[in-house]
C-alpha cells in the first residue's frame, strides 16, 4: 500500500497550527510535506520530525506564485505519485487593527484574498491530479471565527473587525461548499475547519484563554482523516458542525 501523504501550507513556526497538524498526521503514519513561502523556515521543522523518526519534507510554496505551485505538483508527482491530504492552512491577517469595513485598505484586502481564497483555489487546481490519484483524498480549508461575523448577518452589534481577513475566510467557506458540490460522487471530501482561538503567536501576547495549537489541530486532523461516509462541504469545529 502506498505511503499516505499530506501537504500542509503555511508551516513556518514551531508554535503554529500548521506544525501541530503536521506532527499529529506524522504520528498517524503520513509523510508530511511542510510548505512555506521561505523553505528555510519549514526545513528545521521537517528536520525535527525526521529526528523523531517520522517522514517529513519541506518545500517552498508561495500561494501567489502559480508557477511555484506547478513545480511543487511536479515534485510530488515524481516522488509520491499521489496526495492523500491537502490542508490549506496558510493565512494572512494584514488588517489586524482595522475595526470597520469603511477603513479597509484595498492592498490589505488583496493580500488577504490572495492568501486565504485565491491561493487555496489555485493550489487545489494544481494538485487535483495528485488528489484524484489517491484512493480517497481529503481537502481541509482552515477557516476562522472571524468569518462568522459575516455568516451571522453582522447582527452581533459590533463592528466588522479585520474586514479583509474576515471576508476572505467567509469566501473560503463558500469555496469549500462549491468544491464539495463539484466533487460530489467522487471519493474526495472537502471541508472547512474553524480551529477556535488558538495560542499560536506568543510574541503578540496570546490570550491566556486561547487553547494550545495541539488541541486545535485535532479538529483539522479529524477532517483530514474522515472515513468514506464522512461529511463534505461543511464548516466544523472539533468535529462538530457550525451553522
Amino acid at each position: 500500500m502506498p505511503l499516505k501523504t499530506a501537504l500542509i501550507t503555511g508551516v513556518s513556526r514551531p508554535a503554529g497550527l500548521g506544525f501541530a497538524v503536521a506532527c499529529q498526521l506524522a504520528e498517524l503514519g503520513f509523510h508530511v510535506v511542510l510548505t512555506a513561502r521561505d523553505r528555510a523556515a519549514a526545513e528545521p521543522l521537517a528536520a525535527r520530525l525526521r529526528q523523531d523518526g517520522y517522514a517529513a519534507t519541506a518545500l517552498r510554496l508561495d500561494l501567489s506564485d502559480r508557477a511555484g505551485m506547478d513545480e511543487a505538483a511536479g515534485y510530488l508527482t515524481r516522488t509520491f505519485g499521489h496526495l492523500d491530504v491537502l490542508i490549506n492552512n496558510a493565512a494572512a491577517m494584514p488588517d489586524f487593527q482595522t475595526l470597520t469595513v469603511l477603513d479597509a485598505d484595498m492592498d490589505a484586502v488583496r493580500s488577504a484574498m490572495e492568501v486565504s481564497l485565491i491561493g487555496p483555489w489555485a493550489l487545489t487546481q494544481a494538485l487535483f491530479p495528485l488528489l484524484t490519484a489517491a484512493p480517497a483524498a481529503r481537502i481541509v480549508n482552515v477557516s476562522s471565527l472571524a468569518a462568522l461575523q459575516i455568516a451571522t448577518g453582522l447582527d452581533l452589534g459590533a463592528p466588522l473587525r479585520s474586514p479583509a481577513y474576515s471576508m476572505a475566510k467567509f469566501m473560503l467557506n463558500t469555496l469549500t461548499a462549491v468544491f464539495a458540490r463539484a466533487l460530489a460522487g467522487t471519493p474526495i471530501l472537502v471541508n472547512a475547519v474553524e480551529p477556535g482561538n488558538t495560542a499560536t503567536h506568543p510574541e503578540r501576547g496570546d490570550d491566556d484563554n486561547d487553547r494550545p495549537a495541539a488541541e486545535s489541530a485535532r479538529g483539522v486532523v479529524w477532517a483530514a482523516t474522515l472515513g468514506p461516509d464522512g461529511p463534505s462541504g461543511g464548516l466544523f469545529r472539533d468535529g462538530k458542525p457550525l451553522s
